[in-house]
This record gives C-alpha cells, sequence and structure tokens, in this order.
C-alpha cells in the first residue's frame, strides 16, 4: 500500500511538472509571436513614411524617376512578402533602395531644407530604431523557445505536442548588416 502511494504521487508529481512545462511552451510561443507582431507594426509604420517620403521627394527629384520607381517597388516587395526569409530578404532590399535614394538627394538642397522631409527624416530614423528593438526582443524570444525546445525534459513535451524552432530575424548581406547612413 506504502508503495502504490509512492508511485501515485510520483505520477502526480510528473503529471503537474508537464503540465508546467507545457504551459511555459505555450507562453513562449506566445511571446515569439507577439516579438514578430511588435516587428511587423514598425514595418508597416516604415512602409508608410517610405511612401510619405517618396511623394515628398518626387516634386524636387523628377528627373530621379528610376531611384523612385526602385524605392516604391522595393516598398511594396517588403509589404507583399508573408514569409518570414521573404520579409527578410525584401526589407534588406528595401534598406538599399532607400540608402540610394538618400544618396540622391544629396544634390537636392532644396529637398534637404523641406521641412517635411526633414520630419519624415526623423520619424523613418526613429522607426529604423524601433525595429531593431522590436527584432531584437523577437530574436530573444525565438532564442528562450528554441532552448527550451532541445532542452530535457521540456523536449518531450515539445515533441510530443508538436512545438517546433523558429528562425531567427536576421540580415544574411554582410553589408546590409552595416547602418545606413541617412542625411538630409
Amino acid at each position: 500500500m506504502i508503495l502504490l502511494g509512492i508511485v501515485l504521487i510520483v505520477v502526480i508529481l510528473a503529471f503537474v511538472a508537464g503540465i508546467s512545462i507545457y504551459n511555459n511552451l505555450v507562453q513562449l510561443r506566445e511571446n515569439v509571436k507577439n516579438g514578430w507582431s511588435q516587428i511587423d507594426v514598425q514595418l508597416k509604420r516604415r512602409h508608410d513614411l517610405i511612401q510619405n517620403l517618396v511623394e515628398t521627394a518626387k516634386g524636387y527629384m523628377g528627373h530621379e524617376k528610376e531611384t523612385l520607381e526602385r524605392v516604391i517597388k522595393a516598398r511594396q516587395q517588403a509589404v507583399d512578402a508573408s514569409s518570414l526569409k521573404d520579409k527578410q530578404a525584401a526589407e534588406n532590399f528595401l534598406t538599399g533602395t532607400l540608402r540610394s535614394l538618400f544618396a540622391v538627394s544629396e544634390n537636392y538642397p532644396n529637398l534637404k531644407a523641406d521641412l517635411q522631409m526633414r520630419q519624415l527624416h526623423e520619424e523613418l530614423v526613429s522607426t529604423e530604431n524601433k525595429i531593431g528593438f522590436a527584432r531584437q526582443y523577437y530574436n530573444d524570444e525565438v532564442n528562450r523557445l528554441n532552448t527550451a525546445v532541445q532542452s530535457f525534459p521540456d523536449n518531450m513535451i515539445a515533441n510530443a505536442f508538436k512545438f517546433a524552432k523558429n528562425e531567427f530575424f536576421e540580415i544574411e548581406d554582410t553589408a546590409e548588416k552595416k547602418a545606413p547612413q541617412v542625411k538630409f
């Protein structure tokens, strides 16, 4: 009878530990989703700012049509991207086109002096910082989830309930890892 009681207590403790591990994995997975959502919000803000930036620049840079069209195309690709890898690639391309827009805008003193353009530039810089912080938060949460999914005994519960590792939000092009220099 004592042996049966001990076995029952061990089974109950194992069950409670399993529930606790499962709940922790759920919380980690939701934190990753929240992290991605934060990135997505900032990327949406960035896309809206870029649209306004291009519209402002059009009046001054009429003969720089190719540069403006590349920025518009890159923005649309970023908006349309759905998977994490596609979004990463599209956002990296968008950053490159913005660099070229800002480089070309150096040739337009009136554009550099335009109040709306300066305000958009400041908002864009602020948004880029927020995107960086959101990416960092997302990657921290992905790291926590990935560690739990691979660690014993969490991995047994993770495998049983199909919790999977997530991908980090990374910049693959080494040139893109450098901060863009934006001047107006």
